[in-house]
């Protein structure tokens, strides 16, 4: 027997409201930010050491690693994989739902 206390999922609920897209934008810049941030912590970098080695202002990595902040330019993100040794890969995934 269906339970009938069980409606939508979470994602379903974001779809049908129009903001799945901007929670998963969030979630995505979460990740990035919390990612910048241990790997500065493991490789014993100051922000100011950071923003050095980018070419950027402190507050500019300032709103990179704040996980709220999501005005980060993909230039940005480059700036900051490259100077930490990485590469910034970005692509777009077919919908697991389908």
């Amino acid at each position: 027997m269906k339970n009938p206390h069980i409606g939508s999922t979470l994602e379903e609920f974001l779809a049908e409201q129009g903001m799945l897209a901007d929670a998963l934008a969030a979630v995505a810049k979460r990740k990035v930010a919390h990612q910048l941030a241990d790997l500065m912590k493991k490789e014993k970098l100051t922000k100011d050491a950071l923003a050095k080695r980018m070419k950027t202002s402190r507050a500019a990595l300032d709103r990179l690693l704040d996980p709220d902040n999501s005005s980060v330019t993909l230039a940005t993100l480059g700036k900051a994989a490259c100077a930490l040794g990485r590469t910034l890969r970005v692509e777009l995934m077919e919908d697991y739902r389908r």
